[in-house]
C-alpha cells in the first residue's frame, strides 16, 4: 500500500495515480547495451589479435556493468518510491524512500496546471508538469508519465469538488 492510500481522510477517493515514467531506465539501459556491445566484441576478436586490446575491451565491458547496475537501482527505488495522486479533496506529490519530501495541494489552493512535452515526450507519453498554486507557490513534477492524464483527471476533480461545495452553500 502506498503514501497515498495510507493517508486519505474520511470520505476522500483517489482518481488519479501516476508514477515516474519507464523512460527514467533511459541511463541504465544505455550503460547495459555499451558493456554488452564491448564484451561480444571483445569475444569475437580472435585471440591470435592483440591480447591486450581483447583484454581492456573485457575490463571496460565489466567496468561498464558497475555504473550500468547502479543507475538500474536507482532508477527502480526512484519510481517505486514517488507517487503522484488527484483525489476528490488534494493534489499530491510524493518523492523518496528514507528521506520524503510530499507536497499536497487542497483544490482550492491549485490556481493552474502547466504541462510541457517535447517531441519524444509526446511519442512516448511522459512531460513535466507544473502546479500553480495560490501565494506563488510552484509545483515540478518531471517524467510524469502521461501528463495530460494527470492534468485531465485534476481538473475533473477539482471541478467537481467546487460543484460540490458551491452545492452546499445554497
Amino acid at each position: 500500500m502506498g503514501y497515498v492510500k495510507k493517508n486519505l481522510m474520511q470520505g476522500e477517493e483517489i482518481f488519479v495515480l501516476k508514477r515516474l515514467h519507464w523512460t527514467i531506465f533511459t541511463k541504465p539501459i544505455l550503460c547495459f547495451a555499451a558493456a554488452a556491445a564491448l564484451l561480444i566484441y571483445s569475444l569475437k576478436i580472435p585471440m591470435a589479435g592483440d591480447a591486450q586490446v581483447l583484454v581492456l575491451l573485457r575490463y571496460a565491458g565489466f567496468l561498464l556493468l558497475i555504473p550500468a547496475l547502479w543507475y538500474f537501482a536507482d532508477s527502480v527505488i526512484k519510481r517505486q518510491s514517488t507517487e503522484f495522486a488527484v483525489t476528490s479533496k488534494r493534489v499530491i506529490a510524493k518523492y523518496g524512500v528514507i528521506k520524503q519530501s510530499t507536497i499536497e495541494l487542497n483544490h482550492s489552493k491549485v490556481e493552474s496546471f502547466h504541462v510541457e512535452q517535447g517531441v519524444l515526450g509526446r511519442l512516448l507519453g511522459f512531460g513535466a508538469l507544473h502546479i500553480n498554486g495560490t501565494g506563488g507557490g510552484i509545483t515540478h513534477i518531471e517524467q510524469i508519465s502521461d501528463p495530460l492524464g494527470f492534468r485531465r483527471g485534476a481538473m475533473q476533480a477539482i471541478d467537481a469538488s467546487q460543484t460540490n461545495n458551491s452545492g452546499k452553500g445554497e
